[in-house]
């Protein structure tokens, strides 16, 4: 359910192998400089480890260094006098809970990263462990009755029905969802969250709250000053710390840019404008991959993305127009202010329907119910299209069983009504045709 990075780094290094791709890696590699030779060409300059510079020229080249490896640290009062044993460090730069162990540790931020330090630490001998944040979000354990809480959430029917809905619908029904099942913070002695679901957001932890209910971790406002050992915060309190981590997130972070590339992308710490996170109208032969934040796992939307651009460029799937993509770029710009970062079933679909590999439910119906409300994996959009894989329909089951989420077509009587309703809202003829004859099935039995 949640591999290790050992074991991400294994499957990376399998997946290599299996597809002879060793060969075509250039490691200890580093890319400094991409410049623009032609509307047709790119000259990249790069740099193998303990050798001189060279360049060489490409006519495509696809970005794909990610967006989590500069960290981001909020400038506070009196950071740099900061003096425990433990130092300053940032979430990417935690290693080993070990190192500190018997110490009171400040952790600041509210996110996935921030809380599950803490939780660690709180877990595995910290002597005191304080989270402090700018704002209270709604927290949601990991998993559900033993099933993955991100399987259960981002499923096929979710990004569908949230196309037909209404935006405030929709974080109120999740809202309501999370209340339901893992109750608001404040029930177990954390801050109350700063506004609604639509507003603040979710953070994702097995064991946070349960701990901040035991006493074992602590809540505080946001950090006013620091001074020497000494963190002062909002609320007036102050403590002294052996360690400060901070969970606040990361900067995006493309040195290898030019300036001409980098400007027309409006780059900045928190955003680059391209059409749907990956082309841009002025560099046809550039690409982007993973660039953009998202809740959930990333595997399935990055590997859509790569087959959308190959599928691009190989002539497979026709390129969006400059004026389509520079109307896309404006309308992203003018949604931005405030805006939550996408879920992947949102981002899956989108890759998916620009690679034309979504699957048509009406032509699979023994895998609707999997299709539909079963985990969102790689998988299910191996079916049809480019790519398409003998013998999926199995793993995509199989899939579904080992997540424990659906295992059968069936549909209970409160599913088809939802199916129904997403019916009425979006008007399409064969999904339409298709839930009536899975009503009409319930009813005579057949």
């Amino acid at each position: 359910m949640f591999p290790s990075n050992e074991e991400i780094l294994s499957y990376l290094h399998r997946y290599t192998e299996r597809f002879g791709l060793v060969s075509h890696l250039r490691v200890r590699t580093r890319v400094e400089l991409i410049e623009v030779v032609n509307d047709a060409t790119y000259k990249v300059t790069f740099r193998t480890y303990g050798s001189a510079p060279k360049t060489e020229i490409f006519p495509y080249v696809v970005v794909a260094s990610g967006m989590f490896n500069k960290p981001s640290v909020p400038l506070l009062p009196g950071i740099e006098s900061f003096s425990g044993s433990g130092g300053v460090i940032h979430s990417l730069h935690y290693k080993d809970p070990a190192s500190f162990r018997g110490k009171r540790v400040l952790v600041a931020g509210c996110a996935i990263s921030a809380l599950e330090i803490a939780s660690d630490l709180a877990m595995l001998g910290a002597k005191r462990v304080i989270s402090t944040f700018r704002r209270q979000r709604y927290v949601v354990q990991k998993l559900v009755a033993g099933v993955p809480n991100d399987a259960l959430a981002f499923t096929r029917f979710a990004a569908l029905k949230g196309e037909v809905t209404p935006a405030e619908i929709v974080g109120k029904t999740m809202q309501e969802y999370i209340l339901r099942v893992f109750g608001s913070p404040e029930q177990f002695g954390a801050f109350e969250p700063a506004g609604d679901f639509a507003t603040v957001g979710r953070a994702l932890s097995q064991h946070y709250l349960p701990l901040v209910a035991e006493g074992r971790i602590v809540t505080k406002p946001w950090i006013d000053k620091i001074e020497d050992q000494t963190v002062q915060f909002a609320d007036g309190s102050s403590e002294e710390f052996d360690a400060i981590v901070f969970g606040t997130g990361f900067d995006l972070s493309l040195p290898f840019l030019s300036p001409e590339i980098s400007g027309s992308l409006n780059l900045e710490a928190k955003h680059i404008e391209l059409y749907k996170c990956t082309f841009h109208p002025d560099w046809p032969g550039l690409a982007f991959v993973g660039l953009f934040d998202q809740t959930g796992p990333y595997f399935p939307p990055l590997e859509l993305q790569a087959r959308w651009i190959t599928y691009v460029w190989s002539g497979i799937r026709s390129a969006p127009s400059r004026d389509e993509m520079r109307a896309g770029i404006a309308a992203h710009r003018c949604k931005r202010v405030g805006a939550q970062k996408p879920s992947m079933h949102i981002m899956s679909l989108m890759f998916a329907r620009e690679a034309g590999v979504e699957p048509d439910l009406s032509q699979y119906p023994a895998l609707v119910g999997a299709l539909l409300f079963g985990p969102l994996t790689s998988a299910s959009f191996r079916l049809s299209g480019p790519d398409s894989l003998p013998e999926i329909a199995t793993q995509i089951t199989e899939e579904a069983r080992t997540l424990r989420t659906v295992v059968s077509p069936e549909f209970s009587s409160e599913e088809l009504t939802q199916l129904e309703t997403l019916v009425a809202a979006r008007k399409d003829p064969e999904f339409t045709d298709f839930v009536h004859r899975m009503r009409r099935s319930e009813l005579t039995g057949k």
